[in-house]
Order: structure tokens, then sequence, then C-alpha cells
């Protein structure tokens, strides 16, 4: 059974999850713990907390329960002072680590009372922020205020606030996986933030299995307005991070689609396929992702060098 990790956060990452998750694959998910958003964002602020909402989805999405825990666990208060946009599911891990004294053992035991197909592995244990320069000179914290920001700025750089340790259990996942999966999600707040995690960015250098980029299907306002596939590539290689592969759409649903212009990249492969949701063309269809994914997995053959080919 191939071994599978996936690195990413918020909605990309629960997206990949879902659309492989009934596959035979043994799947491991690290998250980025940068998320200070919405119900997220209340909580790390009033109870100092981790970050819960990234690491539901990711629970969520992996979960073979089908029936009334997996909607509980997405509930999503609608009133009620204080309670109000709050998420069960994120109330619930929080609970859990405060019960138990450990995020780790929260997410664990969410994870199993949620009978996941797959080990969901925050990034990190630290209380870390993102922080970001703009193209005027700008700085801004947290990853919700970047984004909102950039719908009239560029980002120019993005950092942590401070110096993490990386979870050493995304190390090992990291360093044990026949293949790598990066994406899709926004390439600033949920792909960046694992790799400006100095071990996390070393384990996935020295990581001997085929490294792949799902890039998005569109591009997201005030993160990657306008960009192309290239642009992307050129964002995360800014940072040490190259890929044997990647993975994008051929559709043509959305005048936002990411266009494949890689040029620049002529040493990375580059597989098209219909990946687009026709109902929603921003978006992936998960049934499409998962077949395309489980396609690509079973036609990968490593070359001379150490380097990976792929038949389409």
């Amino acid at each position: 059974m191939k071994k599978i990790t996936a690195i990413g956060g918020g909605t990309g990452l629960s997206t990949l999850l879902r659309s492989i998750r009934d596959y035979p694959l043994d799947i491991s998910a690290i998250v980025a713990m940068t998320d200070d958003g919405a119900s997220t964002g209340r909580l790390r602020k009033d109870l100092e907390t981790l970050p819960p909402g990234d690491v539901r989805q990711c629970i969520a999405a992996l979960s073979r329960d089908e029936g009334v825990l997996l909607s509980l666990f997405d509930y999503r208060f609608k009133k009620g002072f204080g309670l109000s946009g709050h998420s069960f599911g994120n109330l619930f891990i929080t609970a859990l680590s405060d019960i138990t004294g450990s995020f780790e053992e929260a997410v664990f035991l969410a994870s199993r009372i949620l009978q996941t197909q797959g080990e969901i592995i925050p990034a990190t244990y630290d209380n870390i922020h993102l922080s970001a320069f703009f193209d005027n000179g700008k700085k801004i914290i947290g990853e919700s205020r970047i984004t909102r920001y950039g719908y009239n700025h560029q980002i120019a750089e993005i950092m942590l606030n401070k110096k993490a340790e990386t979870n050493k259990e995304a190390i090992k996942k990291i360093m044990e996986a026949d293949i790598l999966l990066v994406g899709p999600g926004s390439l600033y707040t949920s792909i960046m933030p694992n790799f400006l995690l100095l071990e996390l960015n070393k384990a996935f250098k020295k990581s001997q299995g085929l490294k792949a980029y799902i890039s998005n299907v569109s591009t997201e306002r005030g993160e990657t307005d306008n960009f192309k596939i290239s642009d992307h590539l050129e964002v995360l290689k800014k940072y040490g991070v190259s890929f044997d592969l990647v993975i994008a759409t051929n559709s043509h649903y959305s005048p936002k689609e990411v266009k494949v212009d890689t040029n620049s990249f002529f040493e990375t492969k580059i597989v098209k396929m219909d990946l687009t949701d026709i109902k929603n063309p921003l978006c992936h269809d998960i049934e499409k992702l998962g077949g395309s994914l489980w396609e690509i997995i079973g036609n990968i053959k490593k070359i001379k060098g150490g380097r990976y080919d792929f038949k389409q």
C-alpha cells in the first residue's frame, strides 16, 4: 500500500483528503497551524489555544462516519451570545485539549472518535502566527488580515512571527512517504506556512518520495490574482520548494482558471486532467480529483537518477 503524505491547510487540504479517502492508500495529512479566522481566531484569542479549524476540517474529510456524529462535528452555531459562528468541532477539539492537557492528544482522540481513514498531524505545536510584507512595504500580522489586505496589494514576502519547532511526527511521515502531495489551497496562507518551518522544509527536500504539486483550478483574490502555474512554482522555489510533478486542470469552466504556463520550469512534469467542478468552477471536483490521483499513483515510475516519470 502506497504511503501518501499530504501537506497543506484549510479547505484545500480537506478537499484533497476527501478525494482519496476511500482508495487503498496509507494517508497522513500534515496541517498548517497559523489559521486565525472566524471561530478559530476567537478561540485562539479567548483561550490562547492552538488553532483547531483546519485540523477539524481534515478530521471530517477523513472520517468514515457519515452519520449524525459527523454532522455534529461539522455543525456551526447560527445564533446565541458567544456561540454564534462557532463550529462545534472546534469547541470539541478545544475542550479535549483542555481536558487532556495536550492538543496532540485531543487530535488523536477526535480522530479516533470520528474513525478517520488516516492520520492528522499538526505541522507544529508551537503557538505561531503568519506575517507578510506587501509591495508597499507594509507589514501585516495574522493569516486572515493578510488575505484581506491582499485585495489591494500584492504579497512580497511571507514569514512566521517567531521560530517554531516542527512536529517530529510530521518529519517522520515526510521521510517515509512514497508520494508527497502539496495543495490545493491558498498559496501563501495554507501551503507556505508549512514550508516556513525550517525542519519541515529540510525534510521535504531530503525525502525520496515523489513530490507533486496540485494546482488550484482558479486564482484567489487577495493572494494569487492573475497568477499562472509558473507564478505558484516561482513563489515556492523562492522558499526552496520544488516538485517532480504538477497536476493541473485542463477544463475551461471559469474565467479565473489558473493558466498552465510553465516554460521556465521545463524539468517539472506537467499532467493536465479535467479536475474542475462544473457546478462550482472555482473548486476541484472531489471525484475527478480522487480518480485522477489514483490513476497517477498507479502509473508513476522511478527512472534513472532517482527521478520520476508518469505516462499519461
